[in-house]
């Protein structure tokens, strides 16, 4: 049968400036939060063979610790490096039907317009002021996984948006690094 990777977001009360309850104790997972679990679980199986899982599931935990934006693209970032971690636990001890089913790592990073100015990696004040703002999710060859954007106000053309994809599959590349060197210990 095939395995499955599914993960879940939370932020954590005080992740932000002002405290904020835990979603579980109001009751009701926002559409946000949902959205941006599937998000994440999206990202990570396109680096995985399912099939070479077995009939195992992998659920990655991603509690935002502190939250200066970018926290979805963190979070897949450093869910990528669980994930490996994971598979070669299941790899060493056997469980795998295949034992190499990772094609790829994932990365993913933040891009923006702000000030007219192209950004990488936004921080919340230059989240909430941009004018385009996306989030790209990258295999670890650069290829493309998710691509999200929009026009908080000014539209923008396709020479920025392709400013932007490069920004981001360079940061991207930077992420890829740091994932190989924190797997390589």
């Amino acid at each position: 049968g095939l395995g499955w990777v599914t993960a879940e977001y939370a932020m954590l009360p005080r992740s932000t400036h002002t405290r904020s309850d835990r979603e579980s104790v109001r009751g009701k997972i926002g559409g946000r939060t949902h959205e941006i679990s599937r998000l994440i679980g999206r990202s990570l199986r396109a680096s995985i063979d399912l099939s070479a899982l077995g009939e195992n599931s992998i659920a990655m935990d991603c509690d935002v610790l502190q939250a200066d934006g970018g926290t979805r693209t963190a979070a897949i970032t450093g869910a990528y490096v669980a994930l490996s971690d994971a598979v070669s636990w299941l790899r060493d001890n056997g469980k795998l039907a295949k034992p190499d089913p990772l094609h790829t790592s994932v990365a993913a990073v933040s891009v923006g317009v702000v000030d007219g100015e192209p950004r990488l990696d936004l921080e919340y004040v230059e989240d909430v002021a941009a004018d385009t703002d996306m989030n790209i999710v990258c295999t670890g060859t650069g290829d493309f996984i998710e691509v999200q954007g929009t026009a908080e106000g000014v539209v923008f053309d396709r020479a920025t948006l392709d400013i932007l994809l490069d920004l981001a599959v360079a940061g991207c590349a930077t992420l890829t690094e740091a994932q190989k060197a924190a797997l390589a210990t």
